[in-house]
């Protein structure tokens, strides 16, 4: 029996150590594999960790390239700047470093925490830009505490700088910081988070040739994060230089004339398509984007009742008034539904499909034939005209004249207009279009808007006699061999099909416009022809309208002038946009005159 007893126990001890000697196997060959995984397959990141023991990868910020107008002045350069950036692995307690950093660069402990909360998903030993622009006396109070504040460490970066301030601002457009959500995005997945990126303009346009390539260092450092030494350096690469159409005396003296209206301005070469100056105003400093806003700052601006952020020249949707009559023109004779000699009686007011319409001249202006038709701008003529053709042929007629219809210049954010059809009307107001509402459509009113920059391109139309341009700001990429690549949008022109003799005799119109006492008459420049056109756009309807005037109220209107010169040689064409400015042959055509004058003396 105690033998029996002997052998069961010593075969529960032989089981229970056959499962120790198991469990010890398993966890030697458990760890075996691991340290295969960390010597075998996982060596490069913790070869990399040991590393940043003893290094540390400092990031050379690529200058962007530089921006210049045709005759090569810098619009858009760069400076060297120092920006402070928090490493929090470096912080030994978070809150008190906060402190010590809204302290040191004056900063507000909760902006300063916002800033950094926006970035928390990066790694830790990553930096987070605090503040930048940083001045002498930040640099050096950082520079006297760098021992005691190892968290906190000044970067040199090329920052860019308008020499110019609001100079072009439209055109240039701003930069704006890359956020997380840009990042997510394939177009900028390359780039460094924090980092400047185009967000409007030429910056935006063309941010992929502005960009270069970042450089960087491995340093060694010390357990303080001492410098000590440099393992390899790799140079950054500036971004590509760009020439723009721009002429800086044309630009600025588009703005000035600008200044203290709302509007918009174009002056764009009829032989090219460059556009020599676009301006729009209200307008604001680009410089201002380049430092970081806080969300205060940037909601003020968004939300000025002004919009100086909006483009009116690509964006600005507007009426274009009695500047569509040379359409109305255009289409009339070329569909044979007139000729030059067809004439209608204007006594200041009629009747259309039982409905009163007036001209601008109560006194009426007689019996009115095209020439004198387009020279006073009379609405009668032209209410006739609306009526033959008919809402579709003037939709047809519009479209192939460049109206509803992107131009494609290189700026973003350009709007198409609209020319409205019955078929628009159904589709987004579910009515019947009304014979009525051809008649307000003949004279440019109505639910017909254009923008600024189609207004000029629908200039440079006529004055081309039916040639197509492409309005373009890009003159030419500047590579870094010297060589320079010309924008390919200007090699190709298209002729539209309108025969060339219906745009002479419009033509003949517009000059007596401005050269025989018509209604762009403040236009005219001695020896030097001048084709034009003016327009009013009532802003409120027929009805408001009449209860101002029974009340002597003011009755606002916006402002247009458009023209060409000089007649048998077209050059130049210019267009001016003044919101509220009146009668455009009071308001537009003087500023227009002025632009044409300066041009003459610069180029011809």
């Amino acid at each position: 029996m105690k033998n029996n007893n002997i052998y069961e126990e010593l075969s529960l001890i032989q089981g229970r150590a056959l499962k120790i000697h198991i469990a010890v196997v398993v966890l030697f060959v458990l760890l075996i594999l691991i340290f295969w995984k960390i010597q075998i397959l996982d060596y490069k990141k913790y070869f990399k960790l040991s590393e940043s023991n003893r290094t540390r990868q400092v990031i050379l910020p690529h200058p962007r390239g530089l921006i210049k107008d045709r005759n090569d002045v810098i619009l858009a350069d760069n400076k060297a700047s120092f920006k402070a950036s928090i490493i929090r692995e470096n912080c030994k307690n978070l809150d008190e470093s906060y402190q010590k950093i809204s302290r040191l660069l004056n900063l507000e402990k909760e902006v300063l925490i916002e800033r950094i909360k926006k970035y928390e998903s990066l790694p830790l030993f990553q930096p987070i830009v605090v503040k930048d622009n940083l001045s002498f006396e930040d640099v050096s109070r950082i520079e006297s505490r760098k021992l005691e504040m190892p968290e906190l460490v000044l970067q040199l970066e090329p920052k860019r700088s308008y020499p110019f301030g609001r100079f072009a601002a439209h055109v240039l457009g701003y930069l704006q910081e890359l956020s997380p959500e840009d990042i997510k995005s394939s177009l900028y997945s390359k780039r460094r988070l924090g980092e400047l990126i185009g967000k409007a303009g030429i910056e935006k346009q063309y941010d992929s040739s502005l960009v270069g390539t970042d450089g960087q260092v491995i340093e060694i450092v010390d357990s303080l994060g001492r410098r000590k030494g440099e393992i390899e350096r790799k140079e950054y690469i500036q971004g590509k230089n760009l020439k723009l159409t721009l002429d800086f005396a044309l630009q600025k003296k588009a703005e000035d004339l600008l200044e203290g209206k709302e509007g918009a301005v174009v002056v764009l070469d009829v032989k090219t398509g460059e556009i020599l100056a676009l301006a729009s105003y209200p307008d604001f400093d680009p410089n201002k984007f380049i430092n970081r806003f806080t969300p205060e700052e940037w909601l003020d601006l968004i939300n000025r009742p002004e919009f100086p952020l909006e483009n009116r020249v690509i964006r600005g949707l507007y009426a274009p008034g009695s500047i569509f009559k040379l359409t109305i023109a255009i289409a009339s004779l070329d569909s044979g539904s007139i000729n030059e000699r067809t004439s209608y009686y204007c006594s200041g007011k009629t009747r259309i499909y039982g409905h009163p319409f007036a001209c601008w001249f109560k006194g009426g202006h007689g019996a009115v034939s095209l020439y004198n038709g387009i020279k006073n701008s009379c609405n009668i003529y032209f209410y006739q005209l609306g009526r033959k053709l008919g809402i579709e042929e003037i939709h047809r007629y519009a479209k192939e004249l460049g109206f509803g219809t992107k131009t494609r210049v290189d700026l973003p954010g350009e709007k198409e207009g609209l020319v409205p059809n019955p078929q628009w009307k159904q589709k987004v107001r579910n009515a019947p279009w009304y014979p009525g509402e051809t008649i307000s459509i003949s004279i440019g009113q109505g639910p017909l808007l254009v923008t600024p920059l189609q207004i000029a391109y629908h200039t440079a139309l006529i004055a081309n006699k039916g040639t197509m341009i492409s309005p373009h700001l890009l003159k030419s990429n500047e590579i870094h061999s010297g060589r320079e690549g010309k924008r390919g949008s200007m090699a190709k022109k298209h002729s539209i099909n309108i025969k060339r003799s219906v745009f002479e005799k419009v033509i003949k119109g517009m000059w007596k416009v401005v050269n025989e006492g018509g209604t762009g008459r403040a236009a005219k420049i001695y020896g030097y022809d001048i084709c034009g056109k003016t327009g009013s756009t009532q802003i409120v309807s027929v009805e408001t309208a009449e209860k101002m005037k029974e009340k002597n109220q003011e009755i606002k209107t916006h402002s247009w002038f458009t023209g060409f010169g000089p007649k048998d040689d077209p050059k130049v064409v210019v267009t001016v946009l003044v919101e509220y400015g009146g009668m455009g042959g009071a308001t537009s055509a003087p500023l227009a005159r002025d632009l044409f004058d300066l041009y003459r003396k610069r180029y011809d």
